[in-house]
Protein backbone atom coordinates (compact mmCIF):
# COMPACT_ATOMS: atom_id res chain seq x y z
CA UNK A 1 0.00 0.00 0.00
CA UNK A 2 1.34 3.42 -0.94
CA UNK A 3 2.18 6.06 1.69
CA UNK A 4 -0.57 8.21 0.21
CA UNK A 5 -3.30 5.64 0.91
CA UNK A 6 -1.86 4.83 4.31
CA UNK A 7 -2.24 8.51 5.16
CA UNK A 8 -5.77 8.73 3.73
CA UNK A 9 -6.88 5.62 5.60
CA UNK A 10 -5.33 6.94 8.81
CA UNK A 11 -7.49 10.04 8.46
CA UNK A 12 -10.60 7.95 7.79
CA UNK A 13 -9.77 5.87 10.87
CA UNK A 14 -9.45 8.95 13.09
CA UNK A 15 -12.81 10.16 11.77
CA UNK A 16 -14.28 6.85 12.88
CA UNK A 17 -15.19 5.48 9.46
CA UNK A 18 -15.45 1.66 9.73
CA UNK A 19 -13.48 -0.38 7.21
CA UNK A 20 -16.61 -1.87 5.63
CA UNK A 21 -17.86 1.61 4.69
CA UNK A 22 -14.72 2.32 2.67
CA UNK A 23 -15.13 -0.54 0.22
CA UNK A 24 -16.55 1.81 -2.46
CA UNK A 25 -14.45 4.85 -1.50
CA UNK A 26 -10.88 3.58 -1.86
CA UNK A 27 -9.17 1.45 -4.54
CA UNK A 28 -8.16 -1.17 -1.97
CA UNK A 29 -9.71 -4.47 -0.99
CA UNK A 30 -11.47 -4.75 2.36
CA UNK A 31 -8.86 -7.09 3.89
CA UNK A 32 -6.08 -4.59 3.16
CA UNK A 33 -8.02 -1.79 4.84
CA UNK A 34 -8.85 -4.01 7.81
CA UNK A 35 -5.19 -5.02 8.17
CA UNK A 36 -4.03 -1.38 8.21
CA UNK A 37 -6.73 -0.41 10.70
CA UNK A 38 -5.61 -3.31 12.90
CA UNK A 39 -2.03 -2.00 12.84
CA UNK A 40 -3.34 1.38 13.97
CA UNK A 41 -5.32 -0.26 16.77
CA UNK A 42 -2.26 -2.24 17.87
CA UNK A 43 -0.24 0.99 18.09
CA UNK A 44 -2.98 2.54 20.23
CA UNK A 45 -3.36 -0.61 22.31
CA UNK A 46 0.35 -0.71 23.12
CA UNK A 47 0.32 2.95 24.15
CA UNK A 48 -2.79 2.67 26.32
CA UNK A 49 -1.48 -0.48 28.02
CA UNK A 50 1.71 1.31 29.01
CA UNK A 51 -0.27 4.27 30.33
CA UNK A 52 -2.61 2.03 32.32
CA UNK A 53 0.17 -0.11 33.79
CA UNK A 54 2.12 2.99 34.82
CA UNK A 55 -0.92 4.41 36.59
CA UNK A 56 -1.75 1.14 38.37
CA UNK A 57 1.88 0.64 39.40
CA UNK A 58 1.92 4.13 40.89
CA UNK A 59 -1.32 3.39 42.74
CA UNK A 60 0.10 0.19 44.24
CA UNK A 61 -0.69 -3.51 44.26
CA UNK A 62 -4.13 -2.92 45.79
CA UNK A 63 -5.25 -0.61 42.99
CA UNK A 64 -8.45 -1.56 41.16
CA UNK A 65 -7.77 -3.79 38.15
CA UNK A 66 -4.13 -4.28 39.22
CA UNK A 67 -2.77 -7.41 37.58
CA UNK A 68 -5.54 -7.45 34.99
CA UNK A 69 -4.94 -8.85 31.54
CA UNK A 70 -6.08 -7.39 28.26
CA UNK A 71 -4.07 -9.45 25.82
CA UNK A 72 -6.25 -10.19 22.87
CA UNK A 73 -6.55 -13.81 21.89
CA UNK A 74 -7.80 -14.61 25.40
CA UNK A 75 -11.38 -15.67 26.06
CA UNK A 76 -12.94 -13.46 28.72
CA UNK A 77 -16.49 -14.74 28.36
CA UNK A 78 -18.16 -16.26 31.39
CA UNK A 79 -20.40 -19.28 31.48
CA UNK A 80 -23.57 -17.41 30.56
CA UNK A 81 -22.08 -16.03 27.34
CA UNK A 82 -21.28 -12.55 28.56
CA UNK A 83 -18.04 -10.61 28.83
CA UNK A 84 -17.21 -8.82 32.09
CA UNK A 85 -15.72 -5.35 31.75
CA UNK A 86 -13.97 -3.34 34.46
CA UNK A 87 -13.73 0.47 34.18
CA UNK A 88 -11.33 2.49 36.35
CA UNK A 89 -10.89 6.24 36.65
CA UNK A 90 -7.60 7.64 37.90
CA UNK A 91 -5.32 10.62 37.33
CA UNK A 92 -7.90 12.32 35.15
CA UNK A 93 -8.19 9.39 32.74
CA UNK A 94 -10.41 6.36 32.31
CA UNK A 95 -9.15 2.85 31.63
CA UNK A 96 -11.06 -0.32 30.83
CA UNK A 97 -10.28 -3.99 30.42
CA UNK A 98 -12.03 -7.33 30.26
CA UNK A 99 -11.85 -9.08 33.63
CA UNK A 100 -12.20 -12.71 34.61
CA UNK A 101 -15.14 -13.39 36.91
CA UNK A 102 -17.07 -16.57 37.40
CA UNK A 103 -20.85 -16.34 37.03
CA UNK A 104 -21.15 -16.70 40.82
CA UNK A 105 -18.74 -13.83 41.44
CA UNK A 106 -20.67 -11.66 39.04
CA UNK A 107 -23.89 -12.37 40.93
CA UNK A 108 -22.15 -11.62 44.21
CA UNK A 109 -20.90 -8.30 42.82
CA UNK A 110 -24.41 -7.48 41.60
CA UNK A 111 -23.31 -7.00 38.00
CA UNK A 112 -26.47 -8.60 36.78
CA UNK A 113 -27.71 -6.90 33.65
CA UNK A 114 -25.79 -6.48 30.44
CA UNK A 115 -25.10 -2.88 29.50
CA UNK A 116 -25.78 -1.40 32.95
CA UNK A 117 -23.01 -0.09 35.19
CA UNK A 118 -22.46 -1.29 38.73
CA UNK A 119 -20.26 0.96 40.89
CA UNK A 120 -18.06 -0.33 43.70
CA UNK A 121 -16.83 3.20 44.48
CA UNK A 122 -16.22 6.52 42.71
CA UNK A 123 -13.26 5.13 40.78
CA UNK A 124 -14.34 1.62 39.81
CA UNK A 125 -17.32 0.18 37.97
CA UNK A 126 -18.19 -2.98 36.09
CA UNK A 127 -20.65 -4.09 33.45
CA UNK A 128 -21.42 -7.00 31.14
CA UNK A 129 -21.42 -7.22 27.36
CA UNK A 130 -23.24 -9.82 25.32
CA UNK A 131 -21.24 -12.25 23.19
CA UNK A 132 -23.03 -13.59 20.14
CA UNK A 133 -21.08 -16.12 18.16
CA UNK A 134 -17.72 -14.50 17.51
CA UNK A 135 -18.86 -10.93 18.14
CA UNK A 136 -19.18 -8.69 21.20
CA UNK A 137 -22.35 -6.61 21.02
CA UNK A 138 -24.01 -3.85 23.05
CA UNK A 139 -27.40 -4.26 24.63
CA UNK A 140 -29.32 -2.59 27.44
CA UNK A 141 -30.60 0.94 27.79
CA UNK A 142 -30.88 3.05 24.70
CA UNK A 143 -29.76 6.61 24.34
CA UNK A 144 -27.45 8.45 26.68
CA UNK A 145 -26.55 11.93 27.75
CA UNK A 146 -27.45 14.62 25.29
CA UNK A 147 -25.20 17.47 24.24
CA UNK A 148 -21.79 17.78 22.69
CA UNK A 149 -19.72 17.69 25.87
CA UNK A 150 -18.85 14.21 27.15
CA UNK A 151 -18.37 14.13 30.94
CA UNK A 152 -14.87 12.97 31.93
CA UNK A 153 -16.18 10.31 34.29
CA UNK A 154 -16.99 6.60 34.19
CA UNK A 155 -20.59 7.15 33.10
CA UNK A 156 -19.44 9.49 30.35
CA UNK A 157 -16.89 6.92 29.22
CA UNK A 158 -19.48 4.13 29.19
CA UNK A 159 -21.93 6.23 27.14
CA UNK A 160 -19.09 7.04 24.75
CA UNK A 161 -18.08 3.35 24.56
CA UNK A 162 -21.62 2.15 23.87
CA UNK A 163 -21.98 4.63 21.04
CA UNK A 164 -18.75 3.47 19.40
CA UNK A 165 -19.51 -0.24 19.81
CA UNK A 166 -22.93 0.27 18.23
CA UNK A 167 -21.26 2.27 15.47
CA UNK A 168 -19.04 -0.74 14.70
CA UNK A 169 -22.12 -3.02 14.73
CA UNK A 170 -20.43 -5.52 17.01
CA UNK A 171 -16.70 -6.28 17.10
CA UNK A 172 -14.82 -9.59 16.70
CA UNK A 173 -14.35 -11.25 20.06
CA UNK A 174 -10.71 -12.05 19.26
CA UNK A 175 -9.92 -8.38 18.67
CA UNK A 176 -12.24 -6.87 21.28
CA UNK A 177 -9.37 -5.61 23.52
CA UNK A 178 -7.96 -3.71 20.52
CA UNK A 179 -11.28 -1.99 19.89
CA UNK A 180 -11.72 -1.33 23.61
CA UNK A 181 -8.33 0.37 23.89
CA UNK A 182 -9.04 2.35 20.73
CA UNK A 183 -12.27 3.68 22.27
CA UNK A 184 -10.45 4.39 25.53
CA UNK A 185 -7.79 6.34 23.60
CA UNK A 186 -10.43 8.31 21.71
CA UNK A 187 -12.17 9.19 24.98
CA UNK A 188 -9.03 10.22 26.83
CA UNK A 189 -7.90 12.39 23.89
CA UNK A 190 -11.30 13.51 22.58
CA UNK A 191 -10.33 17.21 22.52
CA UNK A 192 -7.01 16.63 20.74
CA UNK A 193 -5.87 16.10 17.15
CA UNK A 194 -6.08 12.32 16.79
CA UNK A 195 -4.28 12.27 13.44
CA UNK A 196 -1.23 13.94 14.96
CA UNK A 197 -1.33 11.67 18.01
CA UNK A 198 -1.50 8.45 16.05
CA UNK A 199 1.25 9.55 13.68
CA UNK A 200 3.43 10.04 16.74
CA UNK A 201 2.54 6.51 17.91
CA UNK A 202 3.51 5.10 14.52
CA UNK A 203 6.92 6.75 14.83
CA UNK A 204 7.54 4.35 17.72
CA UNK A 205 7.89 0.60 17.39
CA UNK A 206 4.53 -1.07 16.78
CA UNK A 207 4.46 -4.70 17.98
CA UNK A 208 3.59 -7.41 15.49
CA UNK A 209 0.21 -9.02 15.98
CA UNK A 210 1.89 -12.34 16.79
CA UNK A 211 3.67 -10.71 19.74
CA UNK A 212 0.37 -9.79 21.35
CA UNK A 213 -1.67 -12.91 20.71
CA UNK A 214 -1.83 -15.30 23.65
CA UNK A 215 -0.41 -18.72 22.71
Amino acid sequence: MSPYWKGRLLEYFCLGVPAYRLRHRVPLDLKTVQRWFRILRIAIYSHEMKEMKALLAKAGADAPLAGGEVRFGSDFTVSNGQLALGIYKGNGRVFALPVRFSAGELDAKAVAEAGKLHFWDDTLAGTLLKVRGNSVVVEGERGGRKGHEVPADIEGFWTFTRQWLKHYRGVPRLYFPLYLKEIEWRFNHRSENLVKLIRNLLDQRVPAESELLRP
